[in-house]
């Protein structure tokens, strides 16, 4: 699954402003909402189990988050981006005592089990380049954004050909 496809551009918010996580939560929630992609029951999943298994990342120069829930939750797929003027605070997911500053947000409305690995797979090659999060942090639109998962497929495409 490519992941360029669930990112949907009334979903994609640059230079959002969150007071705090559950401030950005909730705003991210409205849009997926109101366009039916989430049942009402969607917010208090991902504030639930974000309390539980965290999802700050912190990545050499930069920190994201992926918060996610369970499937029942979502109607249509979609991975909603947000880009925060004010970084936003996380625990890590590999030290809940610790948290990061974020400023780059991927929310995941993931709703088939053999998706969600290939999805995240595909984020992971994403964000594991710094130049792809610097590419990310100055999009000036979903179609800047787009373009950085279209490159990391087309990459994987030209690398299976010369095997």
């Amino acid at each position: 699954m490519e992941a360029a496809l669930l990112i949907k551009q009334e979903l994609v918010h640059l230079n959002m402003q969150a007071a705090n996580q559950k401030d950005l939560f909730e705003q991210m929630f409205r849009q997926p909402l109101h366009l039916g992609y989430v049942k009402n029951s969607f917010l208090k999943g991902v504030m639930e189990r974000e309390a539980v298994f965290p999802t700050g990342l912190k990545l050499n120069n930069y920190s994201i988050a992926i918060p996610h829930t369970d499937p029942e939750h979502v109607v249509e797929q979609f991975i909603g981006i947000a880009i925060l003027d004010t970084p936003v605070s996380f625990a890590l997911m590999d030290d809940h005592s610790k948290t990061t500053d974020v400023k780059l947000v991927f929310l995941l409305g993931l709703n088939q089990p053999h998706s969600q690995l290939a999805i995240l797979q595909e984020l992971m090659q994403v964000i594991q380049m710094e130049e792809n999060l610097e590419r990310l942090l100055t999009a000036s639109d979903c179609e800047q954004i787009k373009s950085v998962f279209e490159d990391i497929h087309l990459q994987e495409k030209q690398e299976v050909k010369k095997e």
